[in-house]
Formats: C-alpha cells, sequence, structure tokens
C-alpha cells in the first residue's frame, strides 16, 4: 500500500521538476525574462533575481524530495525472496528420487587388469 502511494508521489514530482526545468533558461531568459527589467521589477518584489532564486531553490527541493522518496520506496517495495523459476527448480531437485539411479549398470564389467593380458 505505502508502495503505491510513494510512486504516486514520484510521479508528480517529477512532473513538476520537469515543469520547472522547463520553465528556466540557462541564459538568464524563461520565466525570470517575462518580468523584465528596469522598473517593472520593482513592482514584482525583486523581479528577475527574486524569480530566479525561486526556481533555483524549488528545483533543488524538489530533486532532494525525488531522490528521498526514490530512496523510501524501494525500502517499502514488495520482497519476494524466491523467483519462479528458482522454485521450479527447486521443486524437480525436490522430487527426484536418488534411488532411480541404478548404479549396477554404471559399474564396470572388465577391470584393466583384465584387458592387459
Amino acid at each position: 500500500m505505502s508502495y503505491t502511494i510513494f510512486l504516486i508521489l514520484i510521479i508528480i514530482v517529477a512532473v513538476l521538476l520537469v515543469l520547472i526545468i522547463m520553465v528556466q533558461n540557462p541564459k538568464g531568459g524563461g520565466l525570470s525574462s517575462s518580468f523584465g527589467g528596469g522598473s517593472g521589477s520593482q513592482s514584482l518584489g525583486g523581479g528577475v533575481q527574486s524569480t530566479t532564486s525561486f526556481l533555483d531553490k524549488s528545483t533543488w527541493t524538489l530533486s532532494i524530495a525525488l531522490l528521498a522518496l526514490i530512496l523510501l520506496s524501494n525500502i517499502s517495495a514488495p520482497r519476494n525472496n524466491t523467483t519462479s523459476e528458482e522454485s521450479s527448480i527447486e521443486q524437480i531437485i525436490d522430487n527426484r528420487d536418488v534411488q532411480d539411479i541404478d548404479l549396477e549398470d554404471t559399474t564396470p564389467t572388465t577391470t584393466p587388469q583384465d584387458t592387459v593380458n
């Protein structure tokens, strides 16, 4: 149950992280450039600098959250100690009867000393 919750949270955080990264522009453009410069940036509470700072902090926060969710989902993942292939091989080995092997048929009828003469 908790594994499913972790998977849903991982998907949500991953989508948000992609959206935040897509909004950013590595050369100072993106969402921060749409607020413009000069007097317009002062009216929005810091403008380009605060938008870039918010995008950077949200990117780091979401990436750390994604890493933590992945590690937690690995811990809560359901474990199955034996695979179906291993269990079928074990069943074949367990069902095999040692008495089925006829040891008399495998012993040689002549010894090397008999063949030398």
